[in-house]
């Protein structure tokens, strides 16, 4: 990797160097989108004690759901915890902290990071103890709370409906970040595939260092620059993992066509 030349060779190669300890931001809607090249190597070299920032944690058996597993991380920051039961069990038994935060107060809080801004106000948690605290982070393992989230700062301002109170949210900055991309270039620009841009390019500029994967990896200039979701600046290594790779909808729903019989369709989420 040389230059502007962000290509490496393996995904295993692309993560040797995040150490115990880090935090991540990791991309992903859902199962959509889902770094899963990256987050299996990561497993495979045995890093341990992540603090990682997404917007759920996959499922017992797939996306961070597998480090989990492992108990290899010591924190999530999430908004959608419901699908995954290996996290019920380690939130509920003390072993694992969690703090929830908003979905679109995610999105915004991880742009942040990415931008420079180091905090907002928001109306979202007003009156909530998303804003006045006492929210569980950690259980004692006894049904007790052994630390619960602390009171945000509330102001009034001047909105477009008039005075409101708004509630001050800290931007989140993350050692590095893990994301996975439709296709790119060598140089980093990215182009996402549907809901997996709701969160992965938020997660990618939140990270001090951003590896991606891309299903194709082009050469600079291929790719138009209006259909670029993320600009290779937020980005500093890209792996290729090809189109074969498999992807997972995380609840399947199968319903006959009323007009012809035995006849299906499934609904579910793609990236």
């Amino acid at each position: 990797m040389t230059g502007l030349d962000k290509q490496v060779a393996t995904a295993a190669e692309a993560v040797a160097d995040i150490p115990d300890g880090a935090t991540l931001a990791v991309g992903g809607f859902g199962l959509c989108g889902n770094p899963m090249a990256l987050i299996t190597a990561l497993l495979e070299q045995g890093t341990s004690e992540l603090s990682v920032v997404s917007n759920n944690c996959g499922v017992d058996d797939w996306g961070l759901g597998l480090l989990l597993g492992a108990k290899r991380i010591r924190k999530m920051t999430s908004s959608y915890v419901g699908e995954n039961k290996e996290f019920e069990r380690q939130f509920l038994s003390g072993e694992l902290e969690v703090e929830l935060t908003p979905q679109g107060t995610l999105a915004e809080k991880l742009r942040a990071g990415g931008s420079g801004i180091a905090a907002f106000f928001t109306r979202t948690g007003v009156g909530t103890q998303i804003a006045e605290g006492g929210l569980p982070m950690r259980y004692d393992g006894a049904g007790g709370v052994a630390h619960a989230s602390p009171p945000k700062e509330v102001r009034t301002f001047d909105g477009p409906d008039g005075p409101a109170e708004y509630v001050l949210e800290e931007a989140i900055s993350c050692d590095f970040a893990l994301v996975h991309a439709l296709r790119g270039d060598r140089h980093g620009n990215l182009v996402f595939n549907r809901s997996a841009r709701n969160f992965s390019p938020q997660a990618a500029m939140a990270g001090r260092v951003c590896i991606a994967q891309v299903e194709e990896l082009v050469e600079p200039g291929e790719l138009e620059p209006d259909q670029i979701h993320l600009p290779g600046v937020f980005v500093h290594r890209v792996v290729e993992v090809g189109t074969d790779i498999e992807k997972r909808i995380e609840r399947r729903t199968v319903t006959e066509a009323p007009s012809s019989a035995g006849a299906s369709g499934t609904t579910g989420q793609e990236g």
